[in-house]
């Protein structure tokens, strides 16, 4: 299977129930650019164009920093705000393919990674971004990256690609990823000679935790667990349908999902899992936990789930419009801003039933 080919679903309704959310999102955004897979080639070393209606373009990821946010997407597209997501400006951006992820270690020091394995880093606030890496022909593109200081880091992407840089991103190699099953009953021969068959898996998002662990949400069910940041486990999956996100919570509980709005709850690292009923078959992409402790998961079809008692049980608030979200973020002023089909845009808590005394589990009339 092409990381493009898509099994079924479509943008605009947001009924994707197969395949790959961010690999069918970044090939309707090919579609639209006219671009084939020979041309997508040169636009990593073609800068983004700088277009007035940007942030109304698909835009796939965004981090906030205090009141400093950024979001990524199509065409190269970078935007930056420093007032809590309220205005926008585009950024100076040395590729037009395709953003899928970004991470900012503080307000200036951020990377960004997409198709043709692009790799940028931002050392001014996201004003103007270098061209760290970048493999075209590889036809592997990256999902997700993660920093834990100014020098180590990770990418990670379709087909098992996992990059790791220890300078700060200057250099990047592709690191030997390659899981062992949680279960013991599988011997460490088995293991190795499944790994070319068994790994070859897209690679979602990477989540680390408080108490150390690292996670990865990835194709076909598989739920990744790494305890020193080196060595990976295949945790036992709940499901065989893929996973889009992953979101630890304190000590050893965290939520996984995906799929036709499949979410579950372990509270053992990822030994075991619970199914948590959502009230919605949207797949669902990304979450956060908010200061007040509420967990907001984002998904397809307008889709926001909200939970006030630690992922045991959420409401569904769906947005008018019912356009694809794609992530959310808190800023500093506690609002939320939204990416996805529609670009980026803003949303206060109160929207939701969140704040002032109000109960998200107690819908509206």
């Amino acid at each position: 299977m092409n990381t493009l080919e898509v099994t079924a679903g479509f943008l605009s309704t947001g009924k994707l129930f197969n395949g790959s959310f961010k690999a069918h999102l970044c090939l309707v955004c090919l579609f639209l650019l006219g671009l084939s897979s020979v041309t997508a080639y040169a636009v990593s070393s073609e800068s983004s164009v700088m277009a007035p209606r940007a942030s109304r373009s698909l835009l796939l990821d965004c981090q906030a920093v205090g009141s400093f946010a950024a979001a990524v997407g199509e065409r190269g597209h970078i935007l930056t705000s420093a007032d809590n997501g309220k205005t926008w400006s585009q950024a100076n951006v040395p590729t037009r393919a395709t953003l899928t992820g970004v991470f900012f270690l503080n307000q200036n020091l951020g990377w960004a990674v997409g198709h043709d394995q692009v790799i940028l880093r931002t050392r001014d606030g996201g004003r103007n971004w270098s061209l760290l890496y970048s493999n075209p022909q590889d036809e592997r593109p990256l999902f997700d990256v993660f920093f834990k200081n100014a020098e180590d880091g990770v990418a990670i992407g379709a087909y098992g690609l996992y990059l790791v840089t220890s300078d700060g991103g200057d250099t990047w190699t592709e690191g030997d990823f390659m899981p062992k099953k949680y279960s013991s009953t599988v011997s460490d021969q088995e293991t190795r000679e499944g790994d070319d068959e068994i790994w070859d898996f897209h690679l979602f998002q990477y989540a680390p935790s408080e108490n150390g662990h690292r996670f990865i949400a990835a194709e076909t069910g598989n739920i990744f667990r790494s305890d020193d940041n080196t060595s990976w486990m295949a945790m036992p999956s709940p499901y065989n349908g893929s996973f889009f996100g992953v979101l630890p919570l304190e000590d050893d509980t965290l939520l996984i999902f995906g799929l036709r709005g499949h979410l579950f709850r372990s509270e053992d690292g990822g030994v075991s899992w619970r199914r948590i009923p959502v009230g919605s078959q949207a797949t669902l992409t990304r979450g956060l936990r908010l200061k007040s402790g509420e967990i907001v998961i984002t998904g397809l079809a307008g889709t926001l789930l909200i939970s006030n008692d630690g992922g045991n049980s959420f409401v569904v608030r769906q947005q008018p419009d019912r356009q694809n979200i794609l992530k959310a973020v808190q800023t500093a002023d506690e609002s939320l801003i939204l990416t996805g089909a529609f670009g980026v845009k803003r949303l206060t808590l109160d929207k939701l039933g969140i704040g002032n005394g109000s109960d998200p589990h107690v819908k509206d009339n």
